[in-house]
């Protein structure tokens, strides 16, 4: 496979820094690092996107994450390896990726679930992580960014 381009954020001379710098301020605002690269992962893998879940699982190994909760984020419902926090977090993630499978986009259980979990600040995080991953999905797919070339 061969990509069509370089990412997009890479050809327009200074749009990545602001995305990165994004990522930077998500990981300073109180969520465990291993949660935003979980819900990065799922957000990934609900997009098709090989080069952001090639990266999320290089990502969770290198930090010591097991195979299993890294193998089965896809169906962390029904797998035993999960926090309730975050389960409130990947749940949110699917809401927020999956905008137009519902009239209610995230449900209120969804967000009060994650509320529930998470502070303000810690939410905004997240759903950052969930629409920068978004972001990055939205740019590597169709432009067929190969996965394992970052």
């Amino acid at each position: 496979m061969q990509a069509r381009m370089k990412n997009p954020a890479m050809v327009i001379p200074g749009a990545m820094q602001p995305i990165q710098e994004l990522i930077k301020a998500t990981h300073g605002a109180g969520v465990e690092a291993e949660v935003l690269e979980l819900v990065h992962l799922r957000v990934s893998q609900i997009n098709g996107c090989s080069a952001c879940v090639d990266g999320g699982l290089k990502s969770l190994r290198k930090s010591g994450v097991s195979d299993e909760r890294i193998g089965l984020v896809s169906a962390w419902r029904e797998a035993p390896y999960y926090t309730d926090a975050e389960r409130a977090a990947l749940e949110l993630a699917e809401s927020a990726t999956r905008l137009a499978d519902r009239p209610d986009a995230v449900p209120d259980e969804v967000w009060d679930n994650a509320a529930d979990h998470f502070d303000e600040k810690q939410l905004a995080a997240i759903l950052l992580m969930i629409a920068v991953t978004n972001l990055f999905n939205r740019l590597n797919a169709p432009t067929r960014q190969v996965a394992g070339a970052w």
